[in-house]
């Protein structure tokens, strides 16, 4: 039943997973997620409703615009694949429960950050930051304890004495994305802080070891953030960023704006600013 449960997920999943694609691409431009429709940025063509079908029309055109035929990025099946598969396993979890939609949450917050991050080098204050009074709110509602508030303080302080203590290796974009994973995970964060330090610092060294001070450039062939490879990850983040760059080669990167509807770039936007 659970995995029957889970099968059905898939398709919301795969629904909101194109919309995070335009959460992405709007919400650092500040533009509205409502209007205009997405369109290519190639030839600025509003893309049809049948073009427009979770994960199925990119394979059907072929991952190219059906007017000029420029390529889609692969990182919008990639989000929408991504979203469906978490939202499949928060189900397959915790069945249909409240705490499986506060996870679902979550992970979709979590989704649009790496693909924010992965493309403008940014962690979205008005993203995460409601995010995380939403998150609160609702397990507090749904477990009456202080565990939730004071998990996203601990972790969130954490950070932050990290990023004092090393602020090269660290931006306040972690800090408060600490305080969404501190609101989600509980007491339980400080073991996804550690693991994800472990999941960073395993490939890391990796690199340091074969290739010396090179190790520092991005290597997944995609536009990697520049924080270096040692910062510490929550591990679903770790994973998200790393499937989302490896689906987002550099010479695609700067189509990513367009099928969200944006085709304007920011101008003069420091590469490390938090919005």
């Amino acid at each position: 039943m659970a995995f029957a449960l889970a099968a059905v997920a898939l398709a919301p999943g795969l629904a909101l997973g194109s919309f995070l694609n335009v959460v992405a691409a709007r919400v650092p431009l500040r533009r509205s997620i409502v209007r205009p429709p997405s369109a290519c940025m190639s030839c600025g063509q509003e893309i049809r409703a049948l073009d427009n079908i979770p994960l199925v029309s990119y394979f059907v055109l072929r991952g190219h615009c059906r007017n000029c035929r420029s390529r889609i990025p692969m990182v919008y099946p990639a989000v929408e694949l991504i979203t469906a598969l978490l939202l499949a396993g928060c189900v397959l979890a915790f069945g249909l429960t409240a705490k499986a939609a506060i996870a679902a949450f979550f992970c979709a917050v979590l989704v649009a950050v790496s693909a924010i991050d992965l493309e403008h080098r940014i962690i979205p204050n008005r993203i995460v930051l409601p995010a995380t009074v939403v998150v609160v709110v609702a397990n507090t509602a749904r477990d009456l304890s202080p565990e939730w508030a004071l998990g996203a303080l601990a972790a969130s302080g954490f950070l932050f004495a990290a990023a004092l203590a090393y602020p090269a290796g660290m931006g306040m974009g972690d800090v408060k994305l600490a305080l969404l994973m501190g609101a989600a995970l509980g007491k339980t964060v400080s073991v996804a802080l550690m693991a994800g330090m472990l999941a960073a610092m395993i490939p890391g060294l990796f690199l340091i070891a074969r290739h010396g001070a090179k190790a520092r450039r991005p290597v997944f062939g995609a536009r990697l953030s520049r924080r270096p490879l040692l910062g510490p990850r929550h591990p679903p983040r770790l994973l998200l960023d790393v499937a989302l760059r490896r689906a987002a080669p550099v010479r695609e990167a700067d189509r990513w704006r367009g099928f969200g509807g944006n085709r304007e770039v920011p101008p003069g936007r420091p590469a490390s600013a938090e919005c």
